[in-house]
């Protein structure tokens, strides 16, 4: 091996690590991927930033703005009603659901498929007395199962067909994906909705009454006069466990004791933290005489930081602060009527000025739960960053995440993609938060659609530029831009909200990982790693060197973003079929629909995370019905390829 190779081997080493890591956004280690070959000299400066040009990186973001028109427009919501059966059974109900999503995801960005239908899959879990997660997990899994059987489906599809182009054998077309990807999306939904759904973890079973959320965090103050002065927070437990609620904390002057005696009397202005489902609020508030602590400070107070830590408990005695939170979800007291967020086209967001929250109507206050979707901003920041109060004049009250208990103050508490939050404030103001901020509201209250006509028009330009690019009259990127531009003309997508559409952390991953997939293959590391798998795993077979093409990607696909992986395979399966004299096409194919099936963890795909609060899940849980999806995937796509794509 040359020192070229070696180099290329330790840099995509350290960028998988990164990637399952996770500490860094998949951008950033990217980004540095790329610095690093052209540190090491195996890029030339002058090509570094080549990938901000190519063709599939520009039609990603072309389809993610065009996905933003579907959405506001309120198209989706009139597909809903008009598919999803209003009294079937589980299995036809499911059917329904997941083959809107999995069409959708077809032709729009799959995460926003799946943010829309979410709302619907919630009602519907409520309709059938089913758990949550059994309809949001198998609706999470068809909509990415849709997102294979498209060139513009999903990311992975356009970055293969970006590398056959580059090969000189020209790119895929719109639906060259279509007969291997619909064979197994069928496949894969008649398994769910008849069988998978069932493989699913209940948490709690649901009935008509609501749906399950998980038990929050949240902070309530003892005021001055109250009965639970005075007493024992032994005591007060006792009175708490009636409610399903527990005690894991208190603040006395600014300090935070994590393990409180439970003989320590409680003192007028202490600030209890306590586990709680959402409807239990309301119960111990009342019959303990205490307030919420976020929702009684005066909007004047300061966003403050978090403060210091102590325990008066021995470490032997004391609970565990990471212990997991009580598996009993609930619904809020007082449930608002929500569902996506309105159209954000009316108001830029300059126009959305903390002044104008004077003239909101403060008698129509609402509390209303939002889950956190991947890559939003408000990943790592706090209450206290983004200034709830004085921005948005809005009370974070509590906040669920499963599977842990956070050691900071609720309004320092740094937070994470799949959390609920339960949110305090005029609706129209927690829509505008949750639109600017990309959370998804989860309960019910129908879409709001600012007109049929622009709902058609979305339509209908999607439907052009899909034409145009399937049957050749344009190149995909060109289609697609036009398509954009269509789309600012008529504002069904408003020219101000074109650049917040782009999710750029995917495109900046594109674009810096596709002259590193370069890289592999012009050191010959990608036909090095080729033969390696062929000589001692494969054996010189072609059939088994497509299967382990297939697994190896899955299997990365679980741990790693889905278009990384791609782009750090496709040189290896060209390589590959190289190698064995076999045609390149099955194998690139092999990686599209390898990439696209993540289902055995909640990091693999955003949709997988996503859910990963509002179905009270744990990491541990995917597997369950992704394994047997993975097994059909195979079993499936391999006949199917073979077939339609000969060796």
């Amino acid at each position: 091996m040359s020192a070229a190779q070696w180099t290329i081997l330790a840099i995509l080493a350290a960028t998988v690590a990164m990637f399952v890591w996770g500490r860094w956004r998949h951008d950033m280690v990217a980004m540095a991927a790329l610095l690093a070959c052209v540190l090491a000299g195996l890029l030339p400066a002058s090509s570094a930033f080549t990938g901000f040009g190519h063709p599939a990186v520009i039609t990603v973001a072309c389809v993610l703005v065009l996905s933003r028109g579907l959405q506001t427009s309120g198209l989706v919501d009139l597909l809903a009603r008009r598919v999803l059966p209003a009294k079937a059974g589980v299995g036809s109900s499911l059917v329904a659901l997941i083959g809107l999503g999995a069409l959708l995801s077809g032709f729009m960005n799959n995460v926003g498929a799946m943010a829309l239908l979410m709302p619907v899959a919630v009602r519907l879990a409520e309709r059938l007395q089913l758990a949550p997660g059994q309809v949001l997990m198998p609706l999470a899994f068809g909509t990415i199962l849709g997102g294979m059987t498209t060139l513009i489906g999903t990311p992975p599809n356009l970055i293969v067909a970006g590398f056959r182009q580059e090969q000189g054998m020209g790119s895929f077309g719109m639906f060259d994906f279509t007969p291997v990807g619909l064979s197994v999306a069928l496949a894969g939904v008649l398994l769910i909705a008849f069988i998978g759904w069932r493989l699913v973890p209940v948490r709690k079973q649901a009935g008509m009454e609501g749906f399950d959320t998980g038990a929050y965090l949240t902070e309530v103050r003892v005021p001055k006069g109250s009965s639970s002065v005075g007493q024992t927070l032994n005591a007060l437990e006792i009175a708490l466990d009636k409610a399903g609620t527990q005690v894991v904390g208190l603040v006395r002057n600014e300090v935070r004791v994590l393990a409180p005696s439970p003989w320590r009397h409680v003192v007028a202005d202490d600030i209890l933290v306590i586990e709680a489902d959402a409807e239990a609020l309301p119960q111990l508030l009342a019959v303990l005489e205490l307030r919420l602590e976020e929702s009684r400070r005066p909007e004047s107070d300061p966003e403050a930081e978090s403060e210091p830590e102590a325990s008066d408990a021995p470490a032997d005695n004391a609970a565990s602060p990471d212990a997991a939170p009580a598996e009993t979800p609930a619904k809020p007291g007082q449930p608002a009527k929500a569902s996506a967020p309105p159209s954000t086209d009316a108001a830029d967001p300059e126009e959305t000025a903390p002044a104008a929250e004077s003239s909101r109507n403060k008698s129509d206050i609402r509390l209303v739960e939002l889950v956190i979707r991947p890559g939003s901003g408000l990943e790592g920041r706090s209450a206290s960053d983004l200034l709830l109060r004085t921005r948005y004049g809005l009370n974070l009250l509590a906040v669920s995440r499963q599977g842990q208990r956070a050691r900071a103050r609720l309004r320092a508490m740094p937070l994470h993609a799949g959390d609920l939050l339960l949110m305090q404030g005029p609706f129209e103001t927690i829509a505008e938060f949750a639109s600017d901020n990309g959370c998804v509201p989860l309960a019910e209250r129908k879409l709001h659609i600012p007109s049929p006509r622009k709902a058609w028009q979305a339509g209908s330009i999607m439907v052009a530029a899909v034409a145009a690019a399937a049957l050749g009259w344009l190149p995909a990127a060109i289609a697609f831009a036009m398509a954009v531009l269509a789309s600012m003309a008529l504002r069904t997508v408003s020219p101000r909200a074109v650049y917040e559409a782009v999710d750029w952390p995917v495109v900046v991953l594109l674009a810096a990982l596709m002259p590193v997939a370069g890289a592999m293959e012009t050191t010959g590391t990608a036909d090095l790693i080729a033969r390696f798998m062929l000589d001692h795993l494969a054996q010189g077979h072609a059939v088994l060197g497509l299967g382990l093409i297939l697994v190896v990607t899955m299997f990365l696909s679980d741990l790693m973003n889905n278009a990384a992986t791609a782009a750090v395979m496709c040189p290896i399966a060209l390589g590959t079929a190289s190698a064995l004299g076999a045609s390149a096409d099955p194998f690139l194919m092999a990686v599209a629909i390898g990439a696209s099936c993540a289902f055995l963890t909640p990091i693999g795909h955003q949709n997988n995370t996503l859910i990963l609060g509002p179905g009270g899940f744990r990491f541990g849980d995917y597997w369950r019905l992704g394994l047997p999806l993975e097994v059909l995937v195979v079993a499936i796509s391999m006949p199917v390829l073979l077939m339609v794509w000969p060796l």
